[in-house]
């Protein structure tokens, strides 16, 4: 009688489980994502890395990088699992460690021209303790501005047809979010209000309205690559509410430009409350609705 061989597969599983632990984990924990898990890994805000924290492009497993999408980039926001990332920007390019990795880390690079020449860039993705992303953070000059949706040519305007008028309303961000917060959980009570009176105003005359354009800005605390990110997503909340408020969405155009267009000036002290007070003013989302004449 002939005997059967053992099954090789188990081994074969744990190597293959070994090989992806080494780029980072193996497969997301298999438990269900609940809206409050995703809502607390959007709203913890953790402390950017300094660039010393970014690892040598020297150590990293696969030093020849990638060049990802950038759509699959804008993809990305808190509250993901690791294969969520993993579908969209592939393993990480160094080798985390074995069990409870809390930080991916990439080499991207990303074409400058029709040549040859390209723009290498360093990715950080961070989780938190449910495994879920709760930051990335780049490495590089104009690293983060790639994400920025690319410019348009102004359309030519007659001169008997004068542009479109802008009516700006500015909300000092101090109002709207909690200090630092950038999600819809982060708006504050009075910040929800004046959203709601500006949807009804801008509602109440929707027939004229052309675009409206949304522009977050911080002040100059933290890093540049955190404030940009910060001014984006603060003006990306304050279109979702307005757009949930009733305000068309395809008319709302955002974007944000972190801390280069200070309305202030502050001297460094070392009461650093002081020197938050003080730069309040920077800290805002500007709202331009364009009408027809």
């Amino acid at each position: 009688m002939n005997k059967l061989l053992p099954s090789r597969t188990p081994s074969v599983v744990s190597a293959l489980c070994f090989a992806a632990l080494l780029a980072g984990g193996c497969a997301s924990p298999s438990y269900t994502v609940t809206p409050e898990m995703q809502a607390r890994a959007a709203s913890e805000n953790p402390a950017p890395p300094k660039d010393d924290d970014f690892p040598a492009p020297g150590s990293a497993k696969w030093q020849q990088g990638a060049f990802p999408s950038l759509d699959a980039l804008r993809t990305m926001r808190t509250g993901m699992g690791k294969d969520q990332v993993r579908e969209l920007l592939g393993f990480p390019h160094f080798s985390e460690g074995l069990g409870g990795v809390r930080e991916w880390n990439y080499i991207f690079h990303f074409r400058t021209g029709a040549g040859p020449e390209y723009l290498t860039c360093q990715y950080m993705v961070r989780f938190n303790a449910d495994v879920l992303t709760n930051g990335m953070y780049w490495k590089g000059p104009g690293c983060a501005d790639l994400l920025r949706p690319p410019r348009t040519a102004a359309t030519p305007v007659a001169t008997a047809q004068p542009a479109a008028p802008a009516a700006r309303t500015t909300l000092g961000a101090d109002g709207l979010f909690r200090f630092d917060g950038r999600s819809l959980s982060d708006l504050l009570p009075e910040g929800r209000r004046r959203l709601e009176a500006l949807a009804s105003d801008i509602r109440s005359s929707s027939a004229a309205v052309e675009s409206i354009r949304i522009t977050g800005h911080t002040d100059r605390l933290g890093t540049t690559a955190y404030n940009q990110a910060l001014s984006l997503a603060r003006a990306e909340t304050v279109r979702d509410y307005l757009a949930q408020a009733g305000v068309p969405a395809q008319a709302i155009h955002v974007q944000g430009k972190g801390e280069s267009e200070p309305k202030v000036q502050c001297a460094q002290t070392a009461k650093r409350a002081e020197l938050i007070g003080c730069l309040a003013p920077n800290r805002r989302v500007e709202i331009e609705v364009f009408v027809r004449r």
